[in-house]
């Protein structure tokens, strides 16, 4: 059985649509951005099967607001020179087309995105320039409220969009960079899936009904990013997918509601690998570290980080899914929009 486990896997195209890894590797000195990833990093989305990993530029609040541009510069230029180093295993993909010549060749696809948007604030014109840079994916906030948007922390708000978040939804399906709803508050989701006119995504979020947090997506969201032609990337973290000690079980089952609720052809991974990002940053003096109610310590066993995504092959294998719709869950689906393409149930 681990044999067929991870030839399935390992044959599949998988992707993962939120691995934080970009901020350690601006935590060490520019010279060694390439080699820290080669060393550290590389190793473990290979023995985890990541074909096409993205990754997001997140601004800590140090940087906010007054560096949040500089340093969103910086994580850019370090996935830059992370791919320029790395030019035989890895790529930075800015198109589909760039997406499949890597996928082609045996490496592993690259694909920048924004989680929030401090850098911008209203200027929405700096999207372009973020485009222009090989952003492929944005979201407008992370818990709280920006300039474009309400965050899910501040649901009870019932805040929409801004006129600058609704111009910047169309401003990026023009740029042909995918609108991530992953963090965006209740109210603003709706709004956006109002606006869209293109595939919307969710890179790393859950099913609500399953586990009532304010960060996962309620059915009738399920349903509206799949009406567009998206997908959402299930979210790994145990404060997002339980309040029991979690178990694989427990990621699976939000992967199987959203695609009885969404349909096969709209779910995926987003793992918020978070493990590595909080060990190194938050001091003991402030360990566990509580998030949203949810103690950032807790992880679903064996899924720490990439090494362990074979697991939820089997977990999907022994769930009952058939090998064509694991596929799709593992990374055919995210390819297809991150290519541009569409399927059957899009709107």
């Amino acid at each position: 059985m681990l044999n067929e486990v991870l030839r399935l896997h390992h044959e599949s195209v998988v992707a993962d649509a939120h691995n934080d890894l970009l901020m350690l590797v601006t935590r060490r000195p520019r010279s060694a951005w390439a080699s820290y990833f080669r060393e550290r990093w590389y190793p473990q989305l290979r023995e985890g099967g990541v074909d096409v990993q993205v990754l997001p530029v997140y601004i800590d609040n140090e940087f906010r607001p007054e560096g949040a541009l500089r340093e969103t510069l910086r994580m850019i230029e370090a996935a830059q020179r992370i791919a320029e180093g790395n030019s035989d295993v890895v790529a930075l993909c800015r198109t589909g087309a760039e997406l499949d010549a890597t996928l082609a060749a045996g490496r592993i696809a690259l694909v920048l995105a924004l989680e929030g948007c401090p850098q911008i604030d209203d200027d929405i014109e700096l999207l372009q320039t973020m485009a222009r840079l090989g952003v492929r994916i944005a979201s407008f906030t992370h818990y709280g409220r920006t300039m474009l948007a309400d965050g899910s922390a501040e649901d009870a708000t019932g805040g929409r969009l801004t006129r600058a978040g609704a111009d910047a939804v169309a401003l990026l399906e023009q740029l042909g960079v995918l609108v991530d709803v992953s963090h965006v508050g209740r109210a603003s989701v709706e709004h956006i899936l109002e606006l869209a006119a293109r595939p919307i995504v969710a890179t790393h979020s859950s099913a609500y009904a399953v586990h009532r947090h304010h960060r996962n997506l309620t059915d009738d969201q399920l349903r509206g990013i799949a009406a567009t032609g998206g997908v959402i990337g299930v979210n790994f973290f145990a404060g997002f997918l339980t309040d029991e000690k979690p178990r694989i079980e427990h990621l699976v089952e939000h992967i199987a509601h959203i695609v009885d609720v969404a349909g096969e052809d709209h779910v995926g991974l987003g793992s918020d690998f978070i493990a590595e990002v909080l060990e190194e940053k938050v001091p003991p003096c402030d360990r566990p570290l509580i998030l949203e109610g949810a103690n950032t310590e807790i992880l679903v066993p064996g899924l720490e980080g990439p090494v362990g995504l074979p697991l939820v092959t089997d977990a999907l294998l022994r769930h009952g899914f058939s090998e064509p719709v694991i596929r799709k869950i593992l990374g055919a689906n995210f390819i297809r929009v991150l290519e541009g393409k569409t399927c059957n149930s899009t709107r």
